[in-house]
This record gives structure tokens, sequence and C-alpha cells, in this order.
């Protein structure tokens, strides 16, 4: 969930600042014209040179509004003026980064000024500005967004919130493998330049840098382990990670197969005593709270022993995502045990195993056809009664393609997001595709580093004794 905090006047202190970040989506420029009833064409790329849509220049008004009501001052905020510059129009697609700056502060009548500032990711400013915002007097208890709220406004919040929790938390060495195309390097640089890794680019150093220079990327600061090809790339990275000089492995322009070959090398890869998996961090608009969905990347047609560790993969994941108990819905096209079809007899005995303690921390129900998983109201038509219909927070696929389909169906026709993760290794893996966003290549980042921090935490509690 969303959770809104608030500073007081008397707390906020000058050269406070915030920041926010957000990519311009059709979906956001079909909303505001809703809202606000102009209905321009120009913003839907009819009579622009070259038939792109543009964003609605107070778009960025309503997300420094955003800012000042959710993050400074926050819950209680009142805007007592804005001023605002326009440099440049914002296009379709552009990720724009907002910064409010506090300024000055009036004991008279309580209110904050700040500086604001747009920039693109290319660092070109979109707009400049002042604001003047009656600040909390009063401190309030953190507000939950109701899932209702999130729901109407379909807006994306899941990996704009996993971004945010990263910010307070040391940069993770990531060992970067074979990042030789724009998708790759791109999303390393980004990032790191969000604070979030430090990358070791692990690649031919000449492929590398061509690559940065055609297109205009920025990684004088950034160590490269040259290597001769792809596998040799995988071998490196891979070594990086097991001698715990990177606590993360990121996939960069080679094949999946390729580093995962290497990863899963007995005597010199990553293994552990679990079952490698994947899990796709989902952000879809129609549901109120973020979904795990495993594994539709690694285990094709997973045994009920792979599905074990799976699934208690996926419980480290979410409980490092601060879901302290997931309900899992174990997928199947019917939800009553039919033992001719395998992955109900499966659901069954994951359950079960779960009343008897073999796996913990979650709540598993199955087998679950997927409208009882996600619909209360489906559940309880079909006499269902379950502490996971209507809320689930992972869904466990009989197999990969299932998975892959789901995952891909709710992003193609729900406009849901999707981030990826791979498990079970000695480090968390950081598997995107070319296809993604920038800001899913984002959270698959922050994902691996709250894994690899609470990993960290984890061992020295026990070098101290703790954790017991």
């Amino acid at each position: 969930m969303y959770t809104i905090e608030n500073k007081t006047f008397d707390e906020i202190r000058i050269g406070d600042s915030r920041t926010l970040t957000r990519t311009l989506t059709k979906e956001d420029i079909d909303i505001f014209a809703v809202a606000s009833g102009d209905m321009n064409p120009t913003h839907f790329g009819v009579g622009v040179s070259g038939g792109k849509p543009l964003g609605h220049g107070m778009w960025i008004g309503v997300l420094l509004s955003n800012i000042f009501g959710s993050k400074l001052p926050g819950a209680g905020a009142v805007y007592k003026s804005q001023n605002l510059l326009f440099h440049k129009m914002v296009e379709l697609g552009e990720t724009l980064t907002l910064t409010v700056t506090v300024t000055g502060k009036n004991e008279k009548d309580k209110t904050i000024q700040f500086d604001c500032l747009c920039t693109n990711q290319d660092g070109v400013t979109l707009a400049t500005g002042t604001a003047e915002i009656f600040a909390p007097k009063e401190k309030i208890e953190p507000q939950v967004l109701p899932p209702r709220m999130a729901r109407i406004s379909r807006q994306h919040w899941v990996f704009d919130a996993l971004i945010d929790r990263c910010q307070e938390i040391d940069p993770v060495t990531v060992a970067v493998c074979h990042p030789c195309d724009r998708v790759s390097l791109e999303g390393a640089v980004q990032a790191a330049e969000r604070g979030l890794i430090r990358p070791i680019l692990v690649g031919p150093e000449a492929d590398i840098k061509a690559a940065a220079e055609k297109n205009d990327l920025d990684i004088k600061g950034y160590e490269i382990l040259s290597t001769n090809h792809a596998v040799a790339s995988a071998e490196q990275a891979v070594a990086l990670c097991r001698a715990g000089k990177a606590e993360a492995l990121m996939k960069g322009s080679l094949h999946t197969d390729e580093m995962m070959h290497a990863v899963a090398q007995r005597e010199t890869g990553l293994r552990t005593g679990r079952r490698i998996s994947h899990v796709f961090i989902m952000d879809v608009p129609a549901y109120d709270r973020m979904l795990l969905i495993t594994d539709a990347a690694i285990n094709i047609y997973p045994s009920l022993d792979d599905k074990v560790d799976i699934v208690k993969n996926a419980i480290d994941l979410a409980q490092v995502l601060e879901v302290a108990e997931p309900k899992i819905a174990i997928l199947s096209a019917v939800e009553t045990v039919y033992p001719k079809i395998a992955s109900t007899l499966e659901a069954a005995a994951l359950c079960k195993m779960a009343d008897r303690g073999q796996i913990k921390g979650a709540i598993l129900d199955g087998p679950l056809a997927f409208d009882n998983a996600i619909s209360a109201e489906a559940a309880e038509i079909k006499g269902i009664k379950s502490q996971v219909a209507g809320k689930a927070d992972i869904m466990l696929v009989p197999d990969l393609e299932a998975g892959n389909m789901l995952a891909k169906q709710l992003a193609y026709l729900a406009n849901a997001e999707m981030a990826g993760i791979v498990l079970g290794a000695r480090v968390p893996i950081i598997l995107t595709s070319r296809a993604d966003s920038a800001r899913a290549r984002l959270a698959s980042s922050a994902a691996a580093v709250l894994l690899a921090h609470a990993r960290r935490v984890g061992s020295q509690k026990k070098m101290t004794g703790g954790g017991h």
C-alpha cells in the first residue's frame, strides 16, 4: 500500500528536497484530457509535426502537486501559489524528473517557498518555477491510500514505491553481464544515476565503450572488466558474485541461457540448496495490490519438489517487499482437486505441506482458478471459502507457459507493468527484457537492492549472534 506521512512547518528546513520520476504514457494523456476537459487534438498527435502526441503542460503542475501532497510537506499541505515557466513541450514516452527544494519559510502565515525544476531523461529542462505551500502545523499518523482510490485513479504506484524505498539504502555493487547494447547499458547507467547500484561492467571493453558513445551514455566513472565474448562475460560476472565482490547480477545483451548456464554450474556457479526460479513483480492498475507471478521464465514444467522451492523463493521476496504474510493462490484451470489435472493434486499437496509447517511464512490456497484468485465475489458465487480469494499477493502458476502468457496478457491487455528478478541463487539476478520501460528496469534493480540489503542485514545478525 502507498503510505502518506507529513512534515510540519517546524520540521521543514531550508534546503530540504524531494523528487518524483514519471514517464508520460498515453493513459496519462487520456486521463488528464478527460479530467480537465482539454481535448486539444495536439495532445493526441493531430496537427503536430511528426504526429507525436504531446503532454498537457499542466500535467507537470499535477506532478508537482503530487510531491507537495504526498512527499513534502505531505498530508495537510495546501497550495497558496504556483508559478511555472515552460521551456519545452513534453512528448509521449519522455521520463520526467521533478525536484522541489525549500528556499524559504514565512513564520507569519506558515507557508513554505519552493523552487521547482522539471527535466527529462536527457537532462533537458522542461519547466522551472516557484511555489508557496501552507505547511501542516500538526503531525499526523501515517495515512494509507485506500485500495479503491488507487483502482479508480488507474495509476501505477508499485514501482515508484519500490524505488523510493531504496533512497535511504546504500547502493549495491552489481556485476552487469555483457552490456553491449543501448538497452542493457542504459538500464545499468540509469540505476547507477538513481543511486541504486554501483555497476561493474563485464564484457568486451571496446564494445561497451562503443555502445556508450553511440547512445550518449556517460560510463567514465564505472569499472570495466574486459572479456572476449558473451560466455566469458557470464563466467566473469558470476565469479565476481561468487567471490563476494558483487552482491547482485544483472543480465546484459547476451542470451538468458548463456548467463544462466554460468549461474547453474555446480562448482563455479551461484547455486544454493534451493531451486532457482523467476518472479514477475506486477503493477496492475485494476488490482489493489502488488502481484507476484512465479515461475514464468526459468522452470518449464516444475515438479512438486520444484514448486516447493519456487514458493519459498517467492515468500522470501514478498517479505522483503514488506508483505509480512503473503497470500498465495496456486492456480489451475479448476478450483477442485481433479486427478486427471496434475496441477490440482500438486496444489492440494502444497497446501497440506503449509498446514504441516513444511512451508512457512505465508497463507496458501489452491487449486484456484484465476477468477477465484483475484475476485472474492467469484469465489463466493462458487461457494469457495478462502483467505486468499480476491487478496492474492502471489500467484503460483502450473508451468512456464501459463505464467508467461498470464504476465504478458496483464501487461498488454490490462496496462500492467512488470519487473523481473531471479531468486534461489547466492545473489539476486536482475533479468530484464528489451521491451521493459525505464521504470520497470529501475524496479527490477530496486528489488535486487532490497534483497541484497536484507541478506546483508541477515548476515550481520548471524555474526553477532542474533536472528535466532
